[in-house]
C-alpha cells in the first residue's frame, strides 16, 4: 500500500480560508504524476490505467483515513468478462448475498466478487440493475408501499427511481480499489460526514463542481451505482436499513460514488490540498473567540461597521 507524508496538524477552518486563495493559483501539478497518468477528461468514460486505479486506491485510504477500502465497481456483460481471481458466491462459496452485504465484504475483507443474478438475496439490485424487466406489481408502487401509505406517492416515488435498462449488464464484478484488476466504472467510498465534506471540496477545486443527489432512506444499494452510471456524476447515497442489518454499515457513514469520467478531476483536488498542507488530516478544531480573521472577513466588518481586531 502506498502512503504520503503526512500534512501539518491543527489545520482550522481560519486557517483554510485564509490559504485556499494562494493555494488555488499554486495548482496540483508536482504532487504526484498519479493524478497526469488518468486519461480522459471530466464527463468522459476514460479506461483508467490499472497501476493508477490502484495507486488512486491505497491514496484515498491513506490521505482521507479511511476505515473501510475505497470499491471499484465494474458492470459486466456476461460472465466471460469476469477477471481471474474475482469470488462467485453461488458458485464458489455455495451462498448468496445481498449487494450491501458484497459491498461490506469486499471493502472490510478486501475481496473481489462477481455479482450475477443467480448470487443475489435481495430484489432491489435484481430490478435496479437490470436484471429482469421490472414486475408491473413494482411499477404500480408495491416496493415503496410499506414505507409510503399514499398509494399514488408510492406510485411516483418508485417512478423516480433511476433503474439501468433490462438486458444491459448481466452482471457486475467488485474489487478494494487499490488492488483492482480492471479498469471500474465507478468507485464507492463509505466515509463520514467530515471526510465527505473534504472530498466535496476536492472535486469542487478545479471547475467548482458541487453533487446534486436525491435522498432516500431505502434502496442504497441501487442510488449508489444506477445514477452515476446514467449521468456520469457523483452522487451522495444514506446506507438503508439492509446496509445496517445485514452488512454492518457504520451509524456515521455516508456512501460517496465518483464515477470513471470524474475521478482524474477529484484526485487532482484530493492531492492538491495534500500538496498545499490543506489535507484531511491537516483540520484541527478551535472554539477561540475573537479569532484571526482573514483579510475579506476584515474587508465586509470594516464596510458593515462592525469590531475589528485592534
Amino acid at each position: 500500500m502506498c502512503t504520503a507524508k503526512s500534512a501539518p496538524r491543527g489545520l482550522t477552518r481560519r486557517n483554510f480560508v485564509a490559504g485556499a486563495a494562494a493555494a488555488a493559483v499554486a495548482g496540483s501539478a508536482g504532487l504526484t504524476n498519479v493524478a497526469q497518468a488518468a486519461a480522459g477528461q471530466s464527463g468522459e468514460k476514460p479506461e483508467i490505467p490499472r497501476e493508477t486505479v490502484n495507486t488512486y486506491g491505497s491514496d484515498l485510504l491513506n490521505m482521507m483515513v479511511l476505515r473501510t477500502y475505497p470499491i471499484a465497481i465494474k458492470m459486466l456483460k456476461d460472465t466471460s468478462e469476469i477477471p481471474q481471481g474475482a469470488v462467485r458466491p453461488k458458485k464458489d462459496l455455495k451462498t448468496h448475498y445481498a449487494a450491501c452485504q458484497a459491498f461490506g465484504i469486499v471493502r472490510r475483507r478486501g475481496t473481489a466478487l462477481a455479482m450475477f443474478i443467480e448470487d443475489h438475496w435481495c430484489f432491489e439490485p435484481i430490478i435496479g440493475y437490470g436484471l429482469v424487466e421490472p414486475p408491473q406489481d413494482f411499477l404500480e408502487g408495491s416496493g415503496s408501499a410499506f414505507f409510503v401509505q399514499n398509494k399514488e406517492a408510492a406510485k411516483q416515488r418508485t417512478k423516480d427511481i433511476a433503474l439501468l435498462p433490462y438486458g444491459k449488464y448481466a452482471g457486475m464484478v467488485l474489487a478494494p480499489l487499490h488492488k483492482a484488476n480492471f479498469s471500474p466504472d465507478l468507485t464507492m467510498i463509505y466515509c463520514n460526514a467530515s471526510q465527505l465534506r473534504h472530498m466535496l471540496f476536492a472535486l469542487m477545486l478545479k471547475n467548482g463542481r458541487r453533487v446534486t443527489s436525491t435522498l432516500d432512506p431505502i434502496w442504497s444499494c441501487v442510488h449508489s451505482i444506477v445514477p452515476s452510471l446514467l449521468n456520469g456524476e457523483c452522487y451522495v447515497t444514506v446506507p438503508d436499513p439492509g446496509d445496517y442489518e445485514r452488512a454492518a454499515v457504520g451509524d456515521d457513514e455516508m456512501i460517496f460514488t465518483v464515477p470513471a469520467g470524474r475521478m482524474k478531476e477529484f484526485m487532482d483536488g484530493v492531492y492538491h490540498y495534500e500538496k498545499m498542507g490543506m489535507g484531511y488530516r491537516s483540520f484541527g478544531r478551535e472554539l477561540k473567540g475573537d479569532f484571526q480573521q482573514p483579510p475579506f472577513y476584515l474587508d465586509y466588518f470594516k464596510k458593515w461597521g462592525l469590531d475589528t481586531p485592534k
